[in-house]
Order: structure tokens, then sequence, then C-alpha cells
């Protein structure tokens, strides 16, 4: 077996505590003032403007630099590729968001044009998106529900609804959350707000897609069986919706349902063949399109419509939008929609761009791709589509088909154009039914997620928690709230584990100046006299008390008693004195002296001392590595136990502190006249050196000494020498 070495390292230098460590630093006291930061950011110059110009505006920084040659066939064979995807998604998504399907395919042009110009991933697809429509799908629905739409037909006596109107007016709700949910995006991007993707959590996001997607699979059960359940909104509508759903089933249309269960086993058994041919193939077969072409030929020759009584998409208009802004009015009703919208967005999209970025060695700027989001939902908006993000399955399709570049996506788009304007109307006849099964196949990757679980219990249950109960709040009170609770609750599991550390007494690897837990290793030695505590989390206002009791209870010290005690000493000290006194005035009151004699007389007292325990530590080394910040209740108790633990004899004593805690105490009035930057130090070894300073004593082994002189200096000398044990 081969040998493993061992690293050796020698040190030899006195014992430092932080006063010490900032002299022979040279601590810089100098800070740039507020005023000074502001004029800084405020101060432009040639080379600055054109950078803040390329960051603003990516494309004129990468398309000059475009290499044909290298990038062009790639990016070509990608973005004819994705734009074949882009063609059935647009129009299956467009129903989830409750708006006739072609305005899916306007959702799939204009965003992509506008992230071609400002976005920086070269590799994610921007367009319509499940879980997006599925949310703006409960909008509409909301604001614009049948039952504001219902019209008495007297030639059938029964009710109908007026269609058109219906969803004239669902398209202005569409748009309106759209156009907002990009503001909010931009407005972010402004401020350099990127960092709020952190507060998604993989879990988190994982949990709540794989919520919003059972929000879809129903949503497409009403196409897929060919019934018209009644809408539902607010919490448990999901609930209400199935139970409705379940009680009008027999109502089902059987064609629907054919065309619904052969076009899902076809998907399946085509992807599958797909997978299995991806090595040999240049690029996947379209599938979807495959499957929207024979559904929109076989429809249109059998006629399921008229015989069989199949619900297709009807008409399709060629051409595009003309710009119309968004109806004002809507704002306030969906401004909380388009917010949630705006995160969920962004969040996908950062995180899919982040993985491409790591993979292929470029950075994502994630406060430029909140500001392309939001130019891409904001101006969408204007020409009539509803709120994009990117999607998973037809990025690693631009990516495995060769795209390179953002212009990949440019060349999708240019193909939804070709078909908007001059074939879009040749899928009239296109079955509502095969769009909700492209849209359930196209679940199965989010569905997939469900295998998190078993593997989030084995790695970490919190996060296990995290995932659940984002997928449970999702499903029962809808993707917007759901994502709002389910935020809420990731930030409390971060509290509660701040607030429940793991508590810890340290102890020395022997011959060495390494402090490990004592119950987490065999060969760490406890030092003598001297108590080393950890907690594994910041000290703040939330366990400032917990902190002090787990000090206690490890260190085996009540403090409470011990000061009890004490006072309760000086208290019968204090009464001695006064009987003394009383009893040597009557006594001079007899013999007639006065009160000067009284004063000049000596008086015999009997001293009561507090004698500390001599199985208490002498000191007690607080170790502050983990603790990032201090608030003033972590400050406060800091000094409490300082001045409680002082009272008794135990000298307390911080070590590890960061520059930013340091200050803190200083500025939170920790140290005076009395406590000084002489009871902090570096590192653990430094603070126990220097308590075992506290008597005279010397102590010698063969890898790690210390010692001190009655000149009350400490000299620490480590070293480690090449070993390793043969394997």
């Amino acid at each position: 077996m081969a040998e493993r070495r061992r690293m050796s390292y020698s040190v030899h230098r006195d014992v430092l505590d932080e006063g010490a460590v900032d002299e022979m630093a040279e601590k810089s006291e100098s800070k740039t003032s507020l005023c000074e930061k502001v004029g800084r950011s405020m101060r432009c110059s040639s080379a600055r403007a054109k950078s803040c110009l390329l960051g603003s505006v990516p494309v004129v920084s990468w398309l000059p630099r475009y290499s044909v040659k290298e990038n062009a066939l790639g990016d070509l064979v990608s973005g004819i590729s994705v734009g074949i995807m882009q063609l059935p998604q647009g129009m299956a998504y467009a129903l989830l968001a409750a708006v006739p399907p072609v305005f899916g395919l306007y959702s799939s042009f204009y965003p992509v044009l506008i992230y071609f110009i400002f976005g920086t991933s070269k590799h994610i697809s921007v367009g319509t998106y499940a879980v997006m429509s599925v949310m703006i799908g409960g909008v509409t629905e909301r604001l614009a529900p049948d039952s504001d739409f219902t019209m008495w037909d007297n030639e059938t006596n029964s009710s109908t609804v007026d269609v058109a109107t219906r969803d004239a007016q669902r398209i202005q709700v569409a748009v309106a959350v759209t156009f907002l949910s990009g503001l909010f995006q931009i407005l972010l991007g402004l401020v350099q707000f990127g960092f709020v993707v952190t507060y998604l959590s993989d879990p988190l996001v994982r949990g709540y897609t794989t919520g919003a997607a059972i929000h879809v699979i129903v949503s497409q059960l009403k196409y897929t069986f060919g019934i018209n359940p009644q809408r539902h909104s607010g919490p448990l509508s999901l609930i209400y919706t199935v139970l409705e759903i379940c009680y009008i089933i027999p109502e089902t249309n059987i064609g629907t349902l054919v065309v619904s269960i052969v076009t899902i086993i076809s998907l399946i058994l085509a992807k599958e063949l797909n997978a299995y041919l991806s090595k040999k193939l240049p690029v996947p077969i379209p599938v979807e399109l495959v499957c929207v072409i024979v559904a929109t030929v076989i429809s249109w020759q059998v006629n399921l419509t008229g015989r069989y009584g199949v619900e297709v998409v009807e008409e399709i208009p060629s051409g595009l939008q003309p710009p119309v802004f968004p109806t004002a009015s809507l704002f306030g009703q969906v401004i909380g929609d388009a917010f949630a919208l705006a995160v969920v967005g962004y969040g996908i999209a950062i995180s899919l761009g982040r993985i491409f970025a790591l993979k292929y060695g470029y950075k994502v700027d994630s406060n430029q791709e909140l500001i392309a989001l939001g130019l891409s939902n904001s101006f969408g908006a204007i020409f009539q589509c509803f709120a994009v993000s990117c999607s998973m399955s037809r990025s690693l399709v631009q990516e495995s088909t060769g795209g390179r570049t953002q212009v990949a996506g440019a060349l999708s788009a240019i193909v939804i154009l070709f078909i908007t304007l001059w074939i879009g109307r040749l899928f009239e006849d296109l079955p509502k039914a095969v769009l909700a099964a492209i849209i359930y196949v196209n679940l199965h990757g989010i569905m997939k997620q469900f295998l998190d679980i078993p593997a989030l219990w084995k790695s970490n249950r919190v996060d296990m928690v995290v995932w659940v109960v984002t997928f449970i709040l999702t499903v029962l009170l809808n993707p917007d709230l759901g994502l709002a609770a389910s935020i809420g609750f990731s930030m409390l599991t971060v509290i509660f584990r701040t607030q429940l550390p793991k508590y810890s007494l340290l102890g020395q690897l022997p011959d060495t100046d390494i402090y490990k837990p004592l119950e987490d290793y065999n060969q760490v030695r406890h030092v003598p006299g001297i108590v080393i505590f950890r907690s594994s989390a910041t000290l703040y206002f939330a366990n400032a008390e917990m902190y002090q009791d787990a000090l206690g209870e490890k260190s085996g010290i009540d403090i409470t008693k011990l000061l009890s005690a004490k006072k309760k000493l000086e208290a019968k000290r204090k009464r001695q004195e006064k009987k003394a006194a009383k009893k040597a005035k009557k006594e001079l009151e007899k013999n007639g002296g006065d009160d000067e004699e009284l004063q000049q007389k000596d008086v015999a007292i009997i001293e009561v001392d507090f004698e500390p325990d001599p199985s208490l530590p002498r000191a007690i080394v607080l170790d502050l590595s983990p603790v990032n910040f201090l608030d003033t209740v972590g400050v406060k108790t800091l000094k409490n136990i300082r001045r409680d633990y002082g009272e008794i004899g135990i000298d307390v004593v911080l070590a590890g502190c960061q520059s930013g805690v340091v200050e803190t105490l200083q500025n939170g009035g920790f140290f005076n006249d009395k406590v000084t930057k002489s009871c902090l130090f570096t590192t653990i070894h430094d603070a126990v050196l220097r308590c075992q300073a506290g008597k005279t004593k010397t102590h010698r082994g063969e890898e790690n000494e210390y010692y001190t002189e009655d000149s009350d200096q400490e000299v620490c000398s480590c070293s480690a020498q090449n070993s390793g044990p043969k394997m």
C-alpha cells in the first residue's frame, strides 16, 4: 500500500491577543464614507460609459465577435429545432393561460427577440413555460370567469358563453399582469436586486414547480375528457375542481378521450424512440410537430368536431397583432400576481442559465437577466404576449443540437414568425385534446422530481421538509399564494436552525493546536481548568438566551445559584458588620464615649469571604468563529456572561472573532477601561495559552510547548513532522 505522507509546519511566536494583532498588522482605521461611495458611483468616464453600454446591451459586445465558421451551422440547426418545438408548446401553453392558442405563438416570437438583444445566457430557450402559463391562467379565469359572459339562447333554451368577448377580456388580463411583472423585473434589475433568487432554494424551486405541475395537469383534464367543470378560485380551488371533475366525469366525450389516450401513448413511445436513437440521430425527431400535423390531418379528414364533438382550436388569425398598451385599470387587481410571476420566472431562468454557464465556462449576469426578462415581458405585453421564462426541455434541445449562442434563439423566433404569418391557419382543426396530451408528456421531467424526496431524506431532512411543505402549500393555496407561503416557511427553517444550533465543548487534539468537539472525537482531550465552548450558529436576539443556558448546561456551572450564594454571603457580612457596629456603639454609650471615639475605636468584624468551588474552571473560552454578525442583544449577552462568570472568579475570553464582530463589540460598548481587546484572541490556541498563563507554570512536549515567564510573556511553538502510517 502507498504511504500516506503528512505535510509539516513549524510556528514559533508570541501568544497574541486581538490588540497585539492589530498593532503588529497595522490595522487600517480609514473607512470610505457614504458620500465618497455615492460620489464614486456617480463619476462618469468614457471607459465607464462604454462598459455600462456593453453591460446593458450585451449583443453589442458579443455579436461583432461572432464566429460564423464555428457557430453558424450549430445555431442554425438548433434554432430550427427549437422553433419547431415552440409551435406545439406555444399553442398548448396558451390553453393553460386560458387565452386562444395563437397568442402562444406571439409569446414565442417577440420576447425571444428581446432576450436575444439583452440576455446573457447563451443556451436557455426563452418562451412559453407551463408553470408561468398556469399562473396566468389562474388570474385570467379569476378576473374573467365564464359566468360573466353567459347568455341565454332562446333557440336552444339553454345558456351559452360569449367566447369571443370572454377571450378578449382574458387577453387584456393576461397582457396587464405580464406587463406589470416585466416592470417589476426591470426595477429589481436596476436596483441590483438579482440576489433575491438566493431566497429560492433548490428544494423550494423543485417542490414549487412540482406542485404547479399538478395544477397544470388538473387544468387540462377538461380537454382530455371533453367536459366543462365549473371554475373555482382561491385556496383549495384545486381540490374543488378535482371533486367537480369526478362528479361530472360520466359526461365524458368518448371521442375526445380516445384522441387523448392515443396521443399520449404515441408521444411516449416516440420520445422513448428518440432517446434510444439520440446518439445515432444528428437532431432529435420533432415528435410533437409530427403529432400535431398528423392529428390535424386526421381531424380535418374525419371531421372529428362534427361527428364526435371533439373540441378543436378553431380560428387562428394570420399575421401579427398591432401594439396596444395594456389596460391600466387592471393593474391594481393583478399587482400581487405580477410580482409572483416576476420572481418565479426569474428564478427558473437564472437557475437554468447558471447550470449552462458553469458547464461551458462563461458568466451569467443575474441583474442583467432580470432586466432582459423584464424587457421581454413588458415589450411583449404591448404586442399581446403573456409572461415567459425558459423551458428545460427546449433548452436541452437547443444545447444538444449544437446551439452555442443567442443566435439560435433568434432563429427559432424567425421560424415562429414564418408559421404565424403563413401556415398558422392550417392548424385550425387541431384537437385541443392533442395539445393537452403534449402538455402531459412534457411534464414527465418535472414529475420525476418526486424522486427528490428519498434523496433529500438521506442527505438533508430539513431540505426534504421544505420540498414537501412547498409542494403541499402550492397545491392547496395555488401557485401565487403558495409561493409566498413557501418562501416564508423556508425562511422560518433558517431561523429555527439558528435558534436550535449545536452547542459543543471543545478539546485539544494532543500535540497540536487543533480543537474539536469532545463528543465527536475519541482522541480529543479536555484542557484542564479551561472550558472551550462553541455554538454552530451566529449569536443574535433569537438564540441569545439559549446560548447562555447551553453554556451553563455544557460547563456544569449553575451561574444563577453561585451568584445567589455569593449575594447571600455578602448580605450576611453586611448584617454582621451592622450588628457589630451597633454593639460597639452601645458599649461606648455605657462608658460615656462620643461619636469621635466610636470612629477611632477598632471594631472587630467577622469576615465572610466567598470561596469559589475548586472544581470550577478558572477560565472559559468562547469560540465565536461561526458567528458572522452580532446584534445589540448578542453584545449584551457576551457582556453579561463575562460579568457574571467574572464575579465568581472565572475569566471569560473570546476567540476567533471576525472583523465585523470585533467592530460590533467595539461600537456596542463591550469594551471599557477594564475590558480591552486583550480578552479577544485570533485563535483558540492563543486564548488557551493565555488562560493557562494565569499561573506561572511550564509545560513542554515533543511537538507542542508553551511556557510563561514571570515577565508575563507567553510564547507559542507548534511543530509537526513528516509522518504517516503505512497503508
